[in-house]
């Protein structure tokens, strides 16, 4: 989640017409795309396998203070807290935040190619054992907590989630463990025009559950199966109705940067944030902000660092802000964390792929899009869809794929383009076992019914 900063005061939005300006400002020509890829991993201490609280000589801030001191990162502060890092200046705009858990989040720069993401991560995770080994933490990546109950997960000291925390039993029954339970990949995107971001979100949305099934890793709940194959993703369809989900409208006529101010207009809030302080607005109006009708803001319009903050609290499993979210991905390995962007950016930024993927989908109706959001959890690339299975889908989409990044022509010094990086996405498709399923075989196998292992089988 976004990381907040005290800066200049930012202009008052003054109407509805200012806010479809927001959206439409961050249009940019197809020459300067970028992908900017993020991923969560858990912390945890090599010795016990416990999580990992923020304090003390070799908890969260402690691993923060190490990347300061190793490899330059510069603090954000709330409170006395570090609770964010930041690039020094002149250094590309990636930054590492908190999890309301701990979970250790890198929100990568925006680059050009899944080569440069790659690069990123791979220095990321260096800088992760550079500055974690001494300390005894190691990482590891799922979609959800495999072993650790809600009520051993630490929580981090950052306002925002205090907020959340007291607002989430009121709007759903898994809120909490989406807080301090789950890991995620996303990808971010742009677009160029207003009907651009229509065609994307809707493929997007379309085939979110595809990237789901491709990824999920969450079989294990409290050191036991659960169920399903992507737990995070089944937490998030009980996490709260009123900010989450698929995102109907998005597929009607008139779809476009007024319906989606609209629907931000109608989730509800979280908090407002001034003079460095969160104050709890849980549950309240945008609608009433705008008409200065807000309580305890009576009288105070707001500014648009105030709608910045709104778009960070709307969870869709595609988000539209100045830029697209995928977010529909479980946590996972190296290789999964590069896979992401490589999917995404071979359906969405080749013309050709575009169209090809728009074709698929098109005929698709809301009960079948929502059928997969809500099976792909439980059965995975098993799920049925019309004639046959998530699985077929998945090797179509990632042929669509393949072909948008051959046309992208995206290469590095071997001459390699980023359709290797679909390596490990081809490999579950043809084999019909994402790393649930794996992780479940040796659970069941060579791992004789414990769930530790995993510890090591999905290390970072």
């Amino acid at each position: 989640m976004s990381t907040r900063q005290n800066t200049e005061p930012a202009a008052q939005i003054e109407s509805r017409e200012d806010l479809v300006a927001w959206f439409r400002a961050g249009e940019s020509v197809p020459a300067d795309w970028r992908i900017g890829t993020e991923h969560e991993k858990f912390v945890f201490r090599q010795d016990t396998f416990e999580p990992v609280g923020y304090g003390g000589d070799n908890g969260i801030g402690a691993l923060m203070r190490g990347f300061m001191k190793c490899c330059g990162w510069e603090p954000i502060f709330e409170d006395d807290n570090i609770i964010a890092l930041r690039r020094a200046m002149g250094e590309p705009g990636a930054n590492v935040s908190l999890e309301p858990g701990g979970q250790f989040e890198l929100s990568g720069a925006p680059l050009s190619s899944v080569h440069e993401t790659a690069a990123e991560t791979d220095q990321h995770l260096q800088q992760c054992h550079k500055a974690g080994g001494p300390l005894g933490l190691s990482f590891m990546a799922m979609g959800f907590t495999p072993v650790w109950t809600r009520a051993m997960v630490p929580r981090m000291p950052k306002p925002r989630y205090a907020v959340m925390t007291r607002y989430m039993p009121k709007v759903g029954t898994m809120g909490l463990d989406m807080m301090y339970r789950t890991s995620t990949i996303q990808t971010n995107l742009d677009f160029a025009s207003e009907a651009d971001m229509t065609e994307k979100l809707r493929i997007a949305l379309a085939l979110q559950p595809v990237a789901t099934a491709l990824f999920a890793s969450s079989p294990f709940t409290d050191g036991k199966p659960n169920g399903f194959k992507s737990m995070r993703s089944e937490v998030w369809r009980h996490t709260d109705p009123g900010r989450t989900g698929m995102l109907a409208f998005a597929f009607e006529d008139g779809m476009g940067y007024g319906r989606l101010v609209d629907y931000a207009l109608d989730v509800p809030m979280y908090f407002v944030y001034r003079d460095g302080k969160y104050i709890d607005t849980a549950g309240a109006s945008f609608r009433d902000f705008m008409d200065g009708k807000l309580a305890g803001f009576e009288g105070q319009r707001p500014t648009f660092d105030d709608w910045a903050d709104h778009m960070t609290t709307q969870f869709p499993e595609v988000r539209v802000k100045r830029y697209m979210e995928m977010r529909g991905a479980d946590g996972g390995r190296a290789e999964m964390i590069n896979a992401l962007p490589a999917f995404w950016a071979g359906l969405l930024y080749d013309g050709a792929a575009r169209a090809a993927a728009w074709d698929l989908v098109k005929d698709w109706s809301a009960e079948e899009r929502q059928g997969l959001r809500d099976e792909v959890p439980r059965l995975a690339l098993q799920t049925p869809f019309r004639k046959g299975t998530v699985q077929d889908l998945a090797t179509r989409v990632l042929e669509i794929a393949s072909d948008g990044l051959k046309a992208r022509g995206m290469q590095n010094p071997a001459g390699e383009d980023e359709r290797m990086f679909l390596s490990p996405l081809e490999e579950i498709a043809d084999s019909g076992l994402t790393n649930a399923d794996r992780y479940l075989e040796k659970f069941h196998g060579v791992w004789g019914g414990r769930v530790e292992p995993v510890f090591a089988e999905a290390a970072l």
